[in-house]
C-alpha cells in the first residue's frame, strides 16, 4: 500500500474515513472464517455483555429496526450460538443468552479482534497507541458518539456492512476485556 500523499496533510477526516473503511473491511474478512458477519458478531458481543435481555431491549440499544434484530438473532439461534428463553418476569418477552457454542464463538471472536487490533496498529509503540487512543476518544466524545453503543448499528443494513464491521470489532474488544475481567 502506498504511503499517504504529502498533498493530503491536514485532511484528518479523510484519513479517519479511509482507515475506518479499511479496518472494517479487514475485520469483516477475518470474522468470515468464523462463519460470522459483522452484525452477528456485534449481537453476540452485546448478548454476552448483558445476558438475559430481551430482543426488544437489544434492538433499543443497537438501534436498527426490531425486525432486523429478530432476523439476526434467528440466524444465530439456528446456528446454535444463541438461546432464546421465555423471560421469567414477562412471558411476552424472550430472554437472550449465548449457548456453550456461542460462548466458544465469542472467545474465538475475541482472539480475532485482538489480532485485528495488532495488525491495524503494527509499527506503533505502546506510547503511540496510547496517545492515538486518547486522541480518538476525545474526537469521538466531541462528536457525541456513545462509548457503549457504536453508532453504526443505527443503520445496519446488509450483513456485510463495513460500518457494522467496525462496530463488531470494537464490541469484540470490549467483550474480550469484560471476559478477562470476569475470569481474573
Amino acid at each position: 500500500m502506498a504511503a499517504p500523499s504529502s498533498n493530503r496533510r491536514g485532511e484528518i477526516a479523510f484519513l479517519l474515513a479511509q482507515l475506518g473503511k479499511h479496518a472494517a473491511d479487514q475485520f469483516a474478512e477475518r470474522i468470515s472464517a468464523l462463519g460470522l458477519v459483522p452484525a452477528q458478531a456485534g449481537i453476540v458481543c452485546a448478548i454476552a455483555a448483558d445476558p438475559g435481555r430481551s430482543q426488544q431491549a437489544l434492538s433499543e440499544q443497537l438501534g436498527p429496526l426490531p425486525s432486523r434484530v429478530v432476523s439476526f438473532v434467528d440466524d444465530l439461534e439456528r446456528q446454535g450460538w444463541v438461546v432464546c428463553r421465555r423471560n421469567p418476569t414477562d412471558r411476552r418477552l424472550y430472554a437472550l443468552y449465548l449457548s456453550a457454542a456461542g460462548e466458544e464463538r465469542l472467545r474465538e471472536l475475541s482472539v480475532v479482534a485482538r489480532r485485528h487490533e495488532q495488525a491495524m496498529t503494527a509499527g506503533l509503540s505502546a506510547a503511540n497507541k496510547s496517545s492515538l487512543a486518547e486522541l480518538l476518544t476525545g474526537i469521538a466524545a466531541r462528536q457525541g458518539l456513545s462509548s457503549d453503543v457504536h453508532q453504526v448499528y443505527r443503520g445496519i443494513g446488509g450483513s456485510g456492512s463495513a460500518r457494522a464491521a467496525a462496530a463488531a470489532a470494537a464490541a469484540a474488544d470490549d467483550a474480550a476485556a469484560a471476559a478477562g475481567d470476569r475470569a481474573g
